[in-house]
């Protein structure tokens, strides 16, 4: 059993939702708000966030965008009638984790969310600090430094390069990138990817003997360290 918030301000489709969620075992509650739904979450605690995007109070993605900056990261379904790849993005961007266009089937909701539940959370322990040969990683600090030279990231960076060394040592594929790092669930058909990691690259390896960010043609990229 999920116990799921559901903001949406349409009565019919929240009772749709509520009623449909509750006949299959789950345990909903709603809001008809923006401001009523962000209290609702971060008074209580969900594993799963249903949120419309034209909400009265305070729309979908001030709500999302609100709760990430008070480090919640429910997991965030934004529905919306505006199906349009930039307002996708727009969605993802603000911190949703899916993006469901109206009209939608029940089922199809249903499957996202259950999909959405067995992602892995980060509610267990944490690391703080990662280290790549002389490269560290402060996420608390949100500071950077190679050997005794403190490196400036851009926030964007400093995500992609903290993904990387969460997963130091392994092949990290431009789907998981784009999935984590830029939290976009398709291809948007660009360069963003390329030109991040050039840019990291200058940075972490530029200067330094032992080059740490590593590109696996056709696979994607991997950091780990090569001077032993």
């Amino acid at each position: 059993m999920l116990k799921i918030l559901v903001v949406e301000d349409d009565p019919e489709a929240a009772s749709y939702l509520v009623k449909g969620l509750s006949e299959v075992g789950h345990m909903a509650d709603r809001a008809s708000d923006g401001d009523t739904g962000l209290q609702m979450a971060l008074d209580s605690t969900y594993d799963i966030l249903i949120v419309d995007r034209m909400l009265p109070k305070m729309d979908g993605l001030s709500l999302i965008r609100e709760l990430r900056r008070e480090q919640n990261h429910t997991p965030a379904l934004i529905l919306s009638a505006l199906g349009q790849v930039d307002d996708r993005v727009k969605g993802l961007k603000a911190g949703g984790d899916d993006y469901l266009p109206k009209p939608y089937a029940f089922t199809e909701l249903l499957a996202r969310v259950e999909a959405l539940a067995r992602r892995p959370q980060s509610s267990h322990h944490v690391e703080t600090t990662y280290r790549v040969g002389d490269l560290i990683l402060d996420r608390m600090a949100h500071s950077c430094r190679r050997g005794d030279t403190e490196i400036p990231l851009q926030p964007r960076e400093f995500r992609l390069l903290e993904y990387l060394m969460q997963h130091a040592g392994q092949v990290v594929t431009r789907t998981m990138l784009l999935e984590n790092v830029w939290e976009y669930h398709f291809d948007p058909q660009t360069n963003v990817i390329d030109v991040h990691i050039s840019r990291l690259r200058a940075k972490i390896d530029k200067g330094f003997d032992t080059p740490l960010l590593h590109t696996i043609r056709g696979a994607g990229y991997t950091i780990r360290d090569t001077s032993h």
